[in-house]
Formats: C-alpha cells, structure tokens, sequence
C-alpha cells in the first residue's frame, strides 16, 4: 500500500521524503485547501521546488485543493488548479464537483483524486465521480468499517485511500458546522477550523481556561496536559459531571487492521497532520513505513511510539473496528 504523508511547510516535505513517503500531500497558502493557518502551506514558487525534490527521489506530489468554493471568487480555485498542475503536481485532491469539472475538462491527462471532504462513501457516489469526472482514487471518509470498506471495493473501479494515523474530527467529512457557528470560518470554505485568532487561554482560581471565540472550552488543572480548543473536543458539564460531549482527544491508529485493509483493497494509507512539526512528520512516517513490512507481533513495538505523539497520548481504530450501530 502507498504511504502518503503530510507536509504543512516545506521542511516536513523534506522530512516526509527522506523518512520513507511515497507520496506527500500539501497545499498553496490560501483558503483553497483545508489547513489555511498561519505560517503554514506553499507559495507558488515553494510548491515547484517542492515538487521538483521529490520527482528526483521518485516521491510523488498530491495538492490538495480540498475546500468548497465561494460563489463570486471561483477564479481563486481555478487558478490554484492552474498552478498546481503547471507545478508538476502528480495528482490533485478536489472535494467541490465544479472545480473536479474544470480540471477534467481543461487539463483531461491531469490525475485526479476526490478528497475526503466531498464525503463520497457508497458505490453509487464513488461511481458518480469517476464516470463524470475521471477520478482515479478516492479518498474514504472515516466512518466505514473494514468490511464496508471492502464491499465497497468490490463495487467500484476506482483506487481507495484511507486515513492510518492521526486526528479524527467527529463530524461527517465535508459537513462541519460547530467551527463556523462559533467563530464564522470552516474547515470546509474557509479552511480554517477553530482559528487561532479566536482562541484565548486565562487563568481562573489554579486552572487554565481555554476559549474559542468567547465560549468556554475546557478546564485543566495543574499538570494537565492541555489540548487546542475545538469545539468538537471540548469538555463540557453535563449531567453534573464534566465530560467530552462530542468526541474525546484522542487520535486514528490503523497498525492491527494494515493486513486486512491490504486484504480490502485498500490502495494508500493517509498520514493526518498537515498542522503538525516536521518532526512529528518524521517519526510518524518511519514508524508506518517500518510497520507496513513488519510481522503482526512487532507492529505494537511501533505503535507505542506513536501513542507518544498522538492527541492526549492515547489512539483508537474509531470506524474500522465500529462496535455501534
């Protein structure tokens, strides 16, 4: 299965590239792509050069163009897409139907990947894309179990990527709301989940108290580790008691279901965390790239070492083992 890795600045590229990627996905600093933070992302030229290294190490590139667009301001994502294909981009990653349409109608030989965000999660909607648009792969929201994930396989022509390690987000893929009810920015038009302009830490009687926006996102006491306040993270009183009313913190870890979404059908794995440090991104990729040529019994070895770096230390397998319904 292909490794693909994340790079929120050049250096992680570098990172990613050296650790053992074979693909990195990445973005232009603007609001076309899904991680639109200060300090993070390419500029035109930065993409090329990007590009550039990792055609000489047979890397493969993939810019995601993954957020909707603006009625009024389309000509921004067009001329992303114009950019990154003249990049040399080996693939973009496109979530808005209109944009998949430009590309495949003004660039026919460009690849292109449907991400994550378009929430396309049956055969019907996977079909859809690849007759009408040319998709060549799918990137497969986090909500399918294993054998779903399977059956799907079996019912499309089309090569599946799943996400193998990082941050979850409770939300169906694409239909974000709590970020841009609290603050008026998504993850999904503006690119920007819970800003950090929006964000504010204070201290009330010993705790440190995290808001978003003006409200009251969690508590920690002292030597709690504190997490980034997002709304679907937060710990609320309910009930008497204070409790993580949508999702815990806690992050995606693939490494006991490698060999039965090999057996799926599954194409590529997905490294989350473009947000995160080009160390982050080093460890991570190496421990992944070890672990996919490992036996099952050494594969925990290397997932110890991740549960380092993962979201309030601990992971979980989420959809792919669902046990609800």
């Amino acid at each position: 299965m292909e490794l693909i890795c994340p790079a929120g600045t050049p250096a992680a590229y570098r990172e990613a590239v050296e650790a053992g990627a074979d693909a990195v996905y990445c973005g232009f600093r603007d609001e076309t792509n899904a991680r639109n933070f200060p300090g993070l992302n390419f500029s035109r030229e930065e993409m090329r050069e990007a590009v550039a290294h990792g055609r000489a190490r047979n890397v493969h590139t993939y810019v995601a163009l993954n957020t909707f667009m603006r009625a009024g301001a389309e000509d921004l994502w067009y001329r992303a897409a114009d950019d990154a294909v003249a990049a040399g981009a080996h693939a973009l990653i496109l979530a808005d139907m209109a944009l998949m349409d430009y590309v495949a109608t003004i660039y026919p030989d460009q690849r292109l990947h449907v991400s994550v965000q378009a929430s396309a999660a049956n055969a019907d909607a996977v079909n859809f894309m690849v007759e009408s648009f040319g998709a060549k792969r799918l990137v497969l929201p986090r909500v399918l179990t294993v054998a779903e994930i399977a059956a799907l396989a079996r019912q499309v022509d089309c090569e599946l990527e799943v996400f193998a390690f990082g941050g979850l987000c409770v939300m169906a893929e694409g239909r974000c709301s709590l970020s841009s009810y609290v603050t008026g920015q998504s993850p999904n038009m503006q690119g920007v989940c819970s800003p950090a302009s929006h964000v504010r830490y204070r201290e009330d009687d010993g705790d440190m108290v995290s808001e978003l926006a003006g409200f009251t996102i969690n508590r920690f006491g002292e030597g709690e580790a504190a997490g980034y306040p997002t709304l679907c993270k937060g710990r609320f009183h309910i009930a008497e008691s204070a409790a993580y009313a949508f999702e815990d913190p806690v992050s995606l870890d693939v490494m006991d279901q490698l060999d039965a979404l090999r057996a799926a059908g599954v194409t590529a794995l997905k490294i989350e965390g473009r947000q995160r440090g080009k160390a982050y991104v080093a460890e991570v990729v190496s421990r992944l790239r070890h672990a996919l040529s490992a036996p099952p019994e050494e594969r925990q070895a290397h997932l110890a070492q991740l549960r380092r770096l993962s979201e309030g230390q601990r992971t979980t397998a989420g959809a792919y083992e669902k046990k609800w319904r």
